[in-house]
């Protein structure tokens, strides 16, 4: 026994030496979440960079055989980065406040940088800021931003994104492999994309596959996605829009490792298409994405991947903040509260969101007024985002205004028919169906009368649909604002896809709504009625 216990010892010793685990880490769609703060409420809410901080740093102290990757729409989302983007676009935010201190870059970059990031997927929000405030950020951060389908259709002042990156971790050589949406054209305007253009996704992934095996021979590689899932698991039927890719992606490219993805905001703790393990934390820094891989050495040199096993680490309440990314945040977050506490007009009652789903209410109609003023239109068409929206009685400050409208979209104005109308009713009237759509893509229009019986099948719920007094026909020409979001297609609505735009803002729509009422410095308290659920 003495002489065998020396031998199993160097045997154990040598299984060791030819074994390793790789954990990659992975964040998407933070929207400029770093403090835990809900912007609509004040109060403190489990989610942002600097809680993920907490449990980054917890997985390092456990492996550290870490690569630490985020998939894209980082730098837009909330008052803190929108803030600091106004500032740095034009040196004051939207009501004019110039910062106490000079902003030292990003703020979301410069907290990735703090956390050691080693690349970060371009999501299609990016292009939101501009490419002068996209180029800031970028220069910003201390790790590449990567998409191998975007490409340059001139050579001009944007500069080319890597396709990926390789790094070794612990001895094992990890490619990562960008991808952006492709639908990113059809919600953003042409300026903000420049030269910048969208390829096929799955086509750039083997491209980008077939280079790295020629040139670096990776042991693991992973596919960073800003895309969704494209699949519903349930049925089996594929989910617009087309640009989420990363179900057919693990089908047509199944030697992949791995895909970490977002965009669609959903979670995914792990699902298995052949041998590529899918995975996608929640938005908003609400939950990491954990996936750790053993891999083995071959006899000739190089590692094998022989398990990989997934899961998602939640924020919670009680999660810890980091103190180097609270203190980096700290005048980022004073800006933003003072723009968010800025006055700006008076309400004679409280309103409520609560029930803006189930009837036409005053606070819906607070942006369908700001819609149809702008764009001239005929008919318009907006969601309740949150139906945990109130406006106050008394003063009403830039906070509940802005919570009116959380998204970057911009407002246009389209060529439309009254069957369009009526078929974008039907298609929100979706989400009064068992398996229906969430509440962000229920619009409700505003500018026709209309009715909608939840009793009666999808597709035949819109009754007593009237314009001007009269019923609405199909052929009736009518001039339609929508958001960007909903004239790419989006949410269903494909019969606003392709009509021909006729005005766009050029802006936001929150931008717009807190220009309209800091204008007229006071909010209507009363909602036109338009439309009824039956009974």
């Amino acid at each position: 026994m003495r002489r065998l216990i020396p031998i199993l010892l160097c045997a154990a010793g040598l299984l060791a030496a030819q074994q390793v685990t790789v954990t990659v880490l992975a964040t998407t769609d933070l929207h400029g979440n770093l403090v835990p703060v809900d912007y609509v409420t004040g109060q403190p809410v489990a989610r942002g960079l600097a809680k993920i901080a907490t449990l980054i740093r917890q997985a390092r102290n456990g492996n550290a055989n870490t690569l630490l990757i985020d998939c894209g729409d980082t730098i837009q989302g909330t008052p803190l980065e929108g803030v600091y983007q106004s500032i740095a676009r034009s040196g004051g935010d939207a009501v004019g406040h110039r910062p106490a201190a000079p902003l030292a870059g990003d703020p979301m970059m410069r907290a990735m940088n703090l956390l050691g990031y080693a690349a970060m997927t371009v999501g299609n929000h990016e292009y939101n800021v501009g490419l002068a405030n996209l180029a800031k950020a970028r220069q910003d951060a201390k790790f590449p931003w990567i998409s191998a389908n975007t490409s340059l259709a001139r050579r001009g002042a944007e500069r080319e994104f890597a396709p990926y990156i390789v790094k070794t971790v612990g001895r094992v050589k990890v490619a990562v492999i960008g991808i952006t949406t492709p639908e990113t054209p059809m919600w953003e305007r042409p300026e903000n994309l420049g030269a910048y253009r969208l390829l096929p996704p799955i086509d750039a992934v083997r491209g980008a596959m077939a280079k790295l095996r020629r040139q670096e021979r990776p042991d693991v590689i992973v596919v960073a996605a800003h895309a969704g899932l494209g699949r519903n698991f349930e049925t089996g039927a594929p989910e617009e829009p087309a640009g989420n890719v990363v179900y057919e992606l693990a089908q047509k490219a199944p030697d992949l490792d791995a895909i970490v993805f977002g965009h669609s905001h959903a979670q995914l703790e792990g699902y298995l298409v052949g041998k590529v393990l899918l995975v996608q934390p929640k938005n908003g820094g609400a939950s990491l994405a954990r996936i750790d891989f053993t891999l083995e050495r071959r006899p000739a040199g190089g590692w094998t991947v022989v398990s990989k096993k997934s899961r998602l680490i939640a924020v919670t309440a009680q999660t810890a903040t980091a103190p180097d990314l609270m203190e980096m945040a700290k005048p980022y977050a004073e800006a933003a509260e003072r723009y968010l506490n800025t006055p700006v007009a008076a309400s004679a009652r409280e309103l409520s969101a609560a029930r803006g789903r189930d009837e036409d209410t005053a606070v819906v109609d607070l942006v369908q007024r700001v819609q149809l003023y702008y764009s001239q239109a005929d008919v318009s068409f907006t969601a309740l985002f949150d139906p945990r929206v109130r406006i106050p009685k008394g003063q009403v400050t830039v906070r509940q205004i802005a919570a009116l409208y959380p998204y970057d979209n911009e407002l246009m104005a389209i060529e439309g028919t009254g069957k369009m109308v009526k078929d974008a009713l039907e298609n929100a009237a979706r989400y009064f169906s068992p398996n229906g759509m969430p509440g962000f893509n229920y619009d409700m229009a505003e500018g026709v009368e209309y009715q909608i019986d939840r009793s009666r099948p999808e597709g035949d719920r819109i009754g007593r649909l009237r314009w001007r007094g009269k019923p609405l026909g199909p052929e009736q020409k009518l001039r339609i604002a929508i958001n960007s979001y909903r004239a790419a297609g989006s949410g269903g609505y494909t019969m606003f896809q392709g009509a021909k735009v006729v005005w766009r803002s050029g802006e936001d729509i929150r931008d717009l709504v807190i220009r309209y009422y800091t204008e007229r410095k006071s909010i209507p308290g009363d909602a036109t009625g338009n439309w009824n659920i039956v009974k």
